[in-house]
């Protein structure tokens, strides 16, 4: 895939996000997000301090035209760029920063995306929800929010990484 296809599927996800942030709250205990997994897939060779810096302007963006709070989507973004290396590492192996090809399901198995989707939605969501709270709800309110968002998320998350990998859309 071309750089301008991939960054223009990057922005139509995020105006996706800010839709999904602005229309779509159900529930308390559920918040529908697909930042992380936009940042997981961002491509391996992009290094950590720019992947970071998309991060932040990403969260920026929608908490500007999307969330109430200035700064917590950017907040809890950039822990998850800058773990996105390490993460990528464990699970997939060196192969995809040696090679520089995004992590694909057609090449390293449901399991394995799914293990790594799980993992940075946790990371977005723990710090997401535990600055939202901010000490005014209760911890099982907070693990609620948390499980549930989680779940609802990889969901919704499932759906759209074929459209973030140029290999599955062949």
């Amino acid at each position: 895939m071309n750089k301008d296809g991939h960054i223009l599927t990057y922005i139509l996800f995020v105006v996706a996000q800010m839709l999904l942030s602005n229309y779509f709250h159900f529930t308390p205990y559920v918040m529908l997000t697909i930042l992380p997994v936009l940042v997981l897939f961002i491509h391996p060779k992009i290094g950590t301090v720019w992947a970071m810096f998309i991060a932040f302007g990403t969260g920026l963006a929608v908490d500007c035209f999307a969330e109430g709070l200035i700064g917590i989507n950017a907040m809890s973004l950039v822990p998850v760029a800058f773990l996105r290396r390490p993460l990528i590492e464990a699970i997939f192996g060196n192969e995809p920063f040696e090679l520089e090809e995004s992590v694909s399901v057609r090449k390293y198995g449901v399991a394995r995306v799914s293990l790594a989707v799980v993992v940075v939605l946790a990371i977005f969501m723990i710090i997401y929800t535990a600055a939202d709270c901010a000490g005014t709800r209760p911890f099982w309110f907070i693990a609620a929010k948390c499980g549930a968002s989680i779940a609802a998320s990889y969901l919704l998350s499932m759906l759209i990484i074929n459209q973030l990998t140029y290999g599955d859309r062949r």
